[in-house]
């Protein structure tokens, strides 16, 4: 439920039944050169000093702050906030990243690159722009430079509403959804390549994405692995309950293949991240999830 604008998306539409396939716990599914299989193993994720929801999870480049957002319901004031890694399952509550938050507008959905360039949601412009990416420069807790990056939305009423930089900071992924009727009734993933200067669409008629992008379905809540061969993101199925995928290709210029659904998640689960550890093979896979409270949380599958 990355940084939903008009509504919450588990009011959403339930979609077509996808025609993606499954892996059971352990098994895999490969595009010839990535591997999306394997995943196991969910285990709950502690910050300590924070007790509210924690959502679109999203750990630094560096391996040492977790970044996330509070709620994202419509009534909250949805704010970005950073815990510092204490091992792999915990990590300790600092507070609000400075330089990003409003006091009115949504802002969430944080990453970063090795440049330590700094990419997130806000609606603070949408109305008159309809831009929501920002950028800024992350160091020391906080977002210095804060701007658009000056990717609008296609058309009144749609909304990008979820962001993830590549790792080399060259390429990103968004969902953008059709919001045109009140509430969303599906949602695209799209990538932009860095063209100098500023981030372009991919061209009409470009294939990376087209086995990701369920017609009329909803997906969104990207991230890429480090070696630019796997990605990873959420669906609503035809339950109306947002599950993940991963989805794999051959070479960085190849086409991703048929998306697999990750078994070892159950439940309402949303906005995967892989955690970075110095190589092109991450093992931890950490995502939020509604516990049966009702509360937003971390957990993190392991391979």
């Amino acid at each position: 439920m990355r940084g939903a604008v008009v509504v919450a998306l588990a009011a959403a539409v339930g979609c077509a039944s996808s025609p993606a396939k499954t892996v059971p716990d352990g098994g895999g599914a490969d595009g010839g050169g990535g591997d999306v299989g394997g995943w196991s193993n969910p285990e709950r994720v502690t910050i300590a000093g924070w007790s509210g929801d924690a959502m679109e999870p999203f750990i630094s480049r560096d391996g040492n702050d977790l970044f996330f957002n509070n709620s994202n319901a419509p009534s909250v004031d949805t704010d970005l906030q950073y815990a510092a890694r204490v091992d792999d399952l915990t990590f300790s509550y600092v507070g609000p990243i400075g330089g990003v938050n409003t006091t009115t507008s949504l802002d969430a959905v944080a990453s970063d690159d090795d440049r330590g360039d700094f990419y997130f949601i806000s609606t603070r412009s949408y109305a008159t722009t309809m831009v929501t990416i920002f950028r800024g420069t992350w160091a020391a807790g906080s977002v210095t430079n804060v701007a658009p990056v000056g990717l609008p939305s296609s058309a009144a009423g749609f909304v990008i509403f979820d962001v993830v930089v590549s790792p080399d900071g060259g390429t990103l992924a968004f969902a953008e959804g059709d919001y045109s009727t009140g509430t969303l009734t599906s949602a695209n993933l799209i990538l932009a390549t860095d063209a100098g200067g500023g981030f372009a669409r991919a061209p009409a008629g470009d294939m990376t994405l087209a086995a990701v992008n369920l017609a009329g379905g909803t997906q969104y809540a990207p991230v890429f692995s480090k070696s630019m061969l796997e990605l990873y993101f959420t669906r609503i199925g035809a339950d109306g309950v947002p599950t993940i995928y991963g989805a794999a290709r051959a070479g960085a210029d190849a086409p991703f293949g048929a998306p697999v659904h990750l078994d070892a998640i159950t439940g309402f689960a949303e906005a995967p991240t892989l955690e970075p550890n110095g190589n092109e093979d991450e093992k931890s896979l950490y995502y939020h999830f509604r516990d049966p409270s009702g509360v937003f949380v971390i957990y993190r599958v392991t391979r």
